[in-house]
């Protein structure tokens, strides 16, 4: 059990029979009332989204989750295998549970939450970002440069995401994997 003051992104609470990640998380003390929590939770089970507001002072139950590096290895039809970066055991995750699969490139590091009771993993995470080269875009356009154009481009992961008109095929850029999007040329 956890009070309110114990709030933040990333917490795990338990709420009926499922585990959901605190999201975003706001104290609020309105001029008249009692103050609160305003809370977005993320079911860790089906990817749903909710908004709740927590009274300041409410008791909560919190998730024992445990926090795993382990190294994506490749996909097929049984879904994503990752082997762990201490035991070398190796597992296949549905893509449901990963938000942007199309992101993962073979061998790079991700973080697999897990139940510490059950041992199910429960969600994979991500790195902030990762850096991926364009194997497909079409050239630009001269003149088109007035305003914040974007053009669709294939990653080698097989992504498409939208860059700026500037950025060529070959080029190496850095991707924000919280949205899938472009945020810079990296230098080689």
């Amino acid at each position: 059990m956890a009070g309110t003051s114990e709030i933040k992104r990333g917490l795990c609470i338990m709420k009926g029979n499922d585990i959901w990640q605190v999201v975003e998380f706001q104290h609020v003390k309105p001029g008249k009332g009692s103050a609160f929590v305003r809370t977005k939770m993320k079911n860790l089970k089906n990817g749903k989204v909710v908004e709740e507001n927590i009274p300041a002072g409410h008791q909560i139950e919190t998730a024992r989750v445990e926090r795993r590096t382990f190294q994506y290895l490749y996909n097929d039809d049984y879904g994503y295998h990752f082997m762990s970066q201490e035991t070398f055991d190796q597992i296949a995750i549905d893509g449901a549970m990963i938000e942007y699969p199309k992101l993962l490139k073979e061998g790079q590091e991700v973080e697999i939450l897990s139940h510490s009771e059950t041992q199910t993993p429960l969600t994979v995470e991500l790195p902030q970002t990762v850096n991926l080269r364009i194997t497909y875009c079409e050239s630009a356009v001269a003149g088109n440069t007035a305003t914040n154009a974007m053009k669709p481009a294939t990653l080698e992961t097989g992504a498409i995401v939208q860059v700026p008109l500037f950025v060529n095929e070959g080029t190496l850029i850095r991707i924000k994997t919280e949205d899938s999007s472009y945020m810079e040329r990296v230098k080689e």
